[in-house]
């Protein structure tokens, strides 16, 4: 899952939403220089990414990118789920996902100074271009394709991704729609476990 799904897993608890949005800039035990509800974001984040690479939804929707992405098929998935998820009337009826986007990086905001350099680098672009907000818009999900490209070593071509999810487009939100209940109770069910 990318940014906005794993916010949307932390259920509103402000350690956990901040220590499953920086997992992915934390490596092995510097986990442990964090407070324990921080530490538990970061355990949740690693297993929500165990469980959406395993779920046979993800597995068929990473088929899709597969041929021309190879290893960064599943981080296609993963802007293609937070697309489908910003888009998502069930979850974010009406206007609430800009609430959602504006409290996120609230919480986010008075931990700037304890998190990893590289994120703490990255969070303004990602406040002041309301990332969360934008990823249901076609422009916001073509830049998330263009920052996985450019942070790859070996892509050039993030128009492909596009034509590629535009093909695709049912298939990819059918995978979307079979796969959130799941993780959704699955992280509901790891967060409880930390109580």
């Amino acid at each position: 899952m990318n940014f906005l799904a794993h916010a949307f897993l932390s259920f509103g608890d402000p350690e956990i939403t901040v220590g499953n949005l920086i997992s992915d800039f934390v490596k092995g035990k510097r986990q442990y220089e964090y407070p324990p509800g921080i530490r538990n974001g970061i355990i949740l984040h690693r297993s929500i990414d165990s469980f959406t690479d395993n779920h046979p939804a993800s597995i068929e929707a990473k088929q899709v990118f597969r041929a021309h992405y190879r290893l960064y098929a599943a981080a296609f998935v993963d802007v293609t789920y937070d697309h489908f998820l910003a888009s998502d009337a069930a979850i974010f009826p009406d206007d609430s996902l800009k609430s959602f986007s504006n409290e996120t990086y609230s919480i986010i905001e008075p931990h700037i100074a304890i998190l990893p350099d590289r994120f703490s680098a990255m969070f303004p672009y990602m406040k002041s271009q309301d990332w969360f907000y934008n990823y249901q818009f076609k422009a916001g999900l073509e830049k998330s394709f263009g920052g996985l490209v450019r942070r790859a070593r070996y892509m050039d071509d993030s128009i492909t991704a596009m034509t590629i999810f535009e093909q695709h487009h049912d298939l990819l939100r059918d995978c979307y729609r079979s796969f959130m209940p799941d993780v959704r109770d699955h992280a509901a069910s790891r967060i409880q476990a930390f109580k």
